[in-house]
């Protein structure tokens, strides 16, 4: 009891925490509204809600700690399974051509980095020119109808299983926290959103770990939609979009991420990814009007921010 009174006061202090009571408060809520919540099919439903927020959100959390963002990531997420589709019409086998798509949008994300770093767009600008450009090229190379995914050995282990698309967010969120928090890139992630001066002062590589960073982005979100087209067996021009981007970039911010730049955390990311996946899943089994939804949705989400704020500053008196 002891230990626990004295890990309290540790825990609490932690940004992600207000965002997991606040995800815990709704589990409850809505296990006792719908007793339908609890059972396989509908948590694997609740997965497939959020996991590809989560994927895109880990990308978007180091770009926004290094002071960038990028809206073009729900459309690379769409246009990635296309070139898969297309690189095997070229005759390349399944596997290679999902390498060839993710060196694809790793590139895609290369050319928005420097446009941004290098040429000093604003990655605001940048990023949504790019959003309505792989958006129109998206729907050209699919005439805007959807097509099947190629059945492989590799889409099964993709996305064969209900709980194929989280377990491989959940694996890469770990990875990405420990990037983050571990080594000398997530180092340098911070320092650069943080303190840029001091950062070029100390000799790190400003322009290389933006570019790193809106790569990484690219890639993730790229992968996501690979992921979510092998699981659903079809793949969708109209998939993704701002709304899977925007609720990537929710689920970073809720999650403690500072759009300012400087500070944000993987695991707050994933936590707040999965309370926006929980609100949606909730609110579907209530029966909520469509037509409300997003009322909802945002309300919710400002409640928890005001919540991640209100943690925040206490946090801050406790430390002084």
């Amino acid at each position: 009891m002891k230990a626990f009174s004295r890990s309290l006061p540790l825990l609490l202090r932690k940004p992600e925490t207000s965002v997991l009571l606040v995800g815990v408060a709704l589990v409850i809520i809505f296990q006792i509204m719908t007793p339908a919540f609890f059972t396989d099919a509908n948590m694997q439903t609740v997965s497939q809600f959020f996991a590809p927020w989560t994927l895109i959100a880990c990308g978007e959390i180091m770009l926004l700690i290094s002071g960038e963002v990028d809206l073009s990531s729900g459309q690379i997420y769409a246009l990635t399974p296309f070139v898969i589709h297309y690189a095997i019409l070229a005759g390349l086998p399944v596997t290679l051509g999902v390498i060839v798509a993710l060196l694809l949008v790793s590139l895609l994300g290369f050319c928005i980095g420097f446009i941004t770093v290098r040429l000093g767009v604003p990655s605001f600008i940048t990023t949504l020119g790019a959003m309505l450009l792989f958006n129109g090229l998206t729907l050209t190379i699919s005439n805007g109808f959807p097509i099947d995914t190629p059945a492989a050995m590799v889409g099964n282990v993709l996305g064969g299983w209900g709980y194929s698309e989280i377990l491989w967010a959940f694996g890469i969120a770990m990875v990405m926290h420990v990037v983050l928090r571990h080594t000398r890139w997530g180092l340098h992630t911070v320092a650069v959103g943080g303190n840029p001066t001091g950062s070029a002062e100390a000799g790190i590589h400003i322009r290389r770990v933006k570019i790193g960073n809106f790569m990484l982005c690219s890639t993730l979100a790229g992968f996501a939609g690979i992921l979510n087209a092998f699981h659903v067996t079809s793949i969708d021009p109209n998939a993704g979009g701002a709304n899977v981007m925007f609720l990537a970039i929710a689920s970073a911010v809720i999650g403690g991420t500072s759009l300012m730049g400087g500070s944000g955390t993987i695991l707050g990311g994933l936590i707040g990814a999965a309370v926006l996946g929980i609100l949606q899943d909730g609110f579907t089994l209530l029966g909520v009007n469509a037509f409300t939804f997003d009322i909802i949705t945002g309300a919710a989400i400002l409640v928890t921010m005001i919540s991640n704020v209100q943690f925040a500053a206490w946090r801050r008196r406790s430390r002084s």
